[in-house]
């Protein structure tokens, strides 16, 4: 990460986990951890998102609100997936109406392995989600001819 960056706004949806790690992000914004220090805030709305933090693995029933989260976040964005279920689909990979991870779904750009992930591991998820966003908002100014 060089130079200054805005404070990204991140959104967590919770696809299908078992909340161990929606705790674990939850967890992030404790007096702990406070990630808020840094600039990172937590949104609901993904029209202002910069980050998409999913938790879970995608399912039936919900992988239409994924792409539509995902679809209404604005140019660039960064998808995180956190924990083994959203990266792969975890322990529920083999049961009927799972899909598996993210990425089945959505492109995902930074993956967070564990279960649950440790807050640092999330942290360190959204620290290199910044890089990507950095390098995907920098890619997009070259294409629409700004420096």
């Amino acid at each position: 990460m060089s130079g200054t960056t805005k404070s990204p706004w991140i959104m967590h949806y919770d696809a299908s986990s078992c909340n161990g790690c929606d705790i674990e992000v939850l967890a992030c914004l404790t007096p702990v951890y406070d990630v808020e220090r840094f600039g990172v805030i937590n949104t609901g709305d993904p029209k202002q998102a910069d980050i998409f933090l999913i938790t879970g693995a995608v399912n039936d029933q919900n992988k239409e609100v994924v792409k539509q989260l995902y679809d209404q976040m604005p140019e660039p964005k960064v998808v995180v997936a956190v924990g083994i279920c959203a990266c792969s689909g975890g322990i529920f990979r083999d049961c009927y109406n799972i899909i598996g991870g993210v990425d089945k779904i959505i492109p995902v750009d930074v993956y967070v392995p564990g279960c649950a992930a440790r807050p640092e591991a999330i942290i360190d998820g959204v620290v290199k989600g910044l890089d990507v966003l950095e390098k995907k908002r920098l890619k997009l100014r070259e294409k629409e001819g700004k420096k």
